[in-house]
């Protein structure tokens, strides 16, 4: 019965391994407000994902805790993705088209620890902040910069 089965797990950490291997030098072009034109390679983006994880270790976070992400698809959203859930902790996006009302539910439902945030929604998020029960803190996805000053 060999052929039938995988000798691999089919893991995110699988994943990432392979494309770090076999396409190391592959291009990630992604379009943000702070940096128009981002270009990366898998290499580098899984080196700045190892390093990201590191640090939300660092936030005090446990295997299985819930980070949401409200941003978009972009090159700091891939390495996010990676970062945590190759860590153990759940990843939870957050579609940032809902209602106010319907990300608050969604937040406290998953019981969110901390929220990495596109710049361009840290103002929908201070207008449902006081209501988020489970959250530690906010990450803005930019670089100082770029960085939104209450």
């Amino acid at each position: 019965m060999l052929g039938e089965m995988m000798s691999d797990a089919l893991t995110i950490t699988s994943i990432m391994k392979y494309a770090e291997r076999v396409f190391p030098e592959t291009e990630i072009v992604s379009l943000t407000a702070d940096n128009p034109r981002h270009r990366t390679t898998f290499a580098e983006t899984f080196r700045r994902a190892g390093k990201l994880a590191n640090a939300i270790a660092k936030l005090g976070c446990k295997e299985g805790d819930c980070l949401a992400t409200l941003a978009w698809n972009d090159y700091r959203h891939f390495e996010l993705y990676y970062a945590i859930s190759c860590s153990g902790y759940v990843c939870h996006t957050i579609n940032p088209r809902l209602f106010p009302e319907q990300i608050t539910y969604i937040a406290n439902h998953a019981e969110d620890q901390w929220v990495f945030v596109d710049p361009a929604f840290v103002p929908l998020l201070e207008g449902v902040e006081d209501q988020l029960q489970t959250v530690k803190g906010f990450v803005v996805l930019t670089d100082q910069a770029h960085m939104v000053l209450r």
